[in-house]
């Protein structure tokens, strides 16, 4: 299978939407509670510092989003958060979405890729990000709220760019 990975399109919106939401519905990765629409996500993809797609033969497999992660002093810091459509995990779509946004990011300036949030039960985001050589800076205990109402930790990783 043929992948490339690319800045997203106007006509991208919908799919990179479907994506996002099924991981936003999930509760389990993501901290936002509300699903994106066709307004919400040009807007939302819109004003990311990257927007980028993993696609093959015209289907979006997943997806990220780069941003800086924080403002001013500390600007140099990006964030990223990624997502793979439920039939294309498990195939090394989420590595290649990675190294990716490392490499978007240290073109677009950033000196630092940090992760503030991954939920400590994400154990093949987890793998992934040791893998690459990610630090995990510590946890923070009970800092995310699943959709079942449950409290679980939250890891903190950053990789030098």
């Amino acid at each position: 299978m043929q992948i490339t990975i690319r800045a997203y399109t106007p006509q991208d919106i919908q799919q990179m939407a479907e994506i996002w939401n099924a991981v936003v519905e999930r509760g389990d990765a993501f901290p936002q509670l509300e699903t994106l629409d066709a307004h919400t996500a040009a807007a939302f993809f819109g004003e990311q510092s990257f927007a980028g797609v993993a696609e093959s033969a015209g289907r979006l497999l997943g997806l990220y989003i780069l941003h800086p992660n924080n403002i001013g002093r500390c600007g140099h810091l990006a964030n990223a958060s990624y997502a793979v459509s439920a039939d294309a995990r498990g195939q090394g779509m989420g590595e290649k979405l990675v190294l990716h946004s490392m490499e978007t990011a240290r073109s677009l300036g950033f000196r630092v890729l940090q992760f503030n949030a991954v939920v400590a039960a994400n154990a093949a985001a987890i793998h992934l990000y040791r893998k690459l050589g990610f630090t995990q800076l510590g946890t923070v205990p009970g800092g995310f709220l699943d959709k079942s109402g449950c409290y679980q930790d939250i890891i903190l990783f950053y990789h030098a760019l």
